[in-house]
């Protein structure tokens, strides 16, 4: 282990074995970090934040600090859990939740580019990326290898399904379903993410099923409902479009279309 004799470091914290902490680092007392994690310099660690392994920390990230939410009361016991090898760039911010025992969670093998924020009561998945400035707001929902584009912003409540993507300088105020693309300002899904797809292994044969999907869902005037329904009826079960449908009939604010 390795701590900068300017780092200022709570008796009571928990620092896991192998961890690098360099010059004017700060870490809380209810912290507990996991074992061979990496803080640059200028870091700020704190609250009731729990860590995992391996994960990396730039210059004035500021992970745990108590949410802006108004509704935060002092003496409420608000969480924050992020899992494994994430990284987090100069100033990113990560707050935990507003309601007593609640958390907000990040999983693991996230990149949190700079000056991205990640709001009070935040569910992000494994493998999602945030590009500079991507901003989130309260109770949003990230899935698995989702990408927030740089200068973007999700409105509170909104959900991004999983391997979708976000364009830089969107603004975000229903959700967006998996394996598609949005973009402007109101988002709307504009394509399905195909080179996504095929990274991750989808097989051509699914993606041309999401495609048709995508097409009912958001390229008719069809009601969402409706177009739920054609979607079952014309196109084969697989995880990937059961996972989709599932997604749009849960949806609470509705569609990006």
């Amino acid at each position: 282990m390795a701590i900068h004799s300017t780092a200022v470091i709570h008796p009571k914290a928990q620092i896991g074995a192998e961890c690098e902490i360099g010059p004017y680092c700060v870490i809380g007392e209810n912290v507990k970090l996991g074992a061979g994690c990496w803080l640059h310099s200028h870091v700020v660690l704190d609250g009731l934040t729990t860590l995992g392994r391996n994960n990396r920390f730039y210059p004035h990230a500021c992970i745990g600090l108590q949410t802006q939410d108004l509704k935060w009361k002092a003496g409420n016991k608000c969480y924050l859990e992020i899992g494994d090898g994430n990284t987090f760039r100069e100033s990113v911010t990560v707050h935990t939740a507003t309601g007593d025992g609640l958390k907000t969670i990040i999983g693991s093998q996230c990149n949190f580019l700079a000056y991205s924020h990640v709001a009070h009561d935040c569910t992000i998945g494994d493998h999602v990326i945030f590009s500079n400035c991507g901003t989130i707001a309260g109770h949003v929902t990230v899935e698995d290898y989702a990408v927030v584009g740089g200068l973007a912003a999700v409105h509170q409540f909104c959900r991004i399904g999983r391997m979708a993507i976000i364009g830089g300088c969107s603004k975000v105020v229903q959700d967006i379903p998996p394996f598609m693309m949005a973009d402007g300002n109101p988002a709307v899904c504009r394509a399905v993410n195909k080179v996504g797809m095929e990274r991750h292994g989808v097989s051509a044969e699914i993606r041309e099923h999401i495609r048709q999907a995508f097409k009912a869902l958001i390229k008719t005037d069809l009601t969402v409902r409706s177009a739920i329904a054609k979607v079952k009826a014309d196109l084969p079960h697989s995880p990937e479009m059961d996972h989709l449908v599932a997604f749009v009939e849960k949806s609470e604010r509705g569609i990006s279309r």
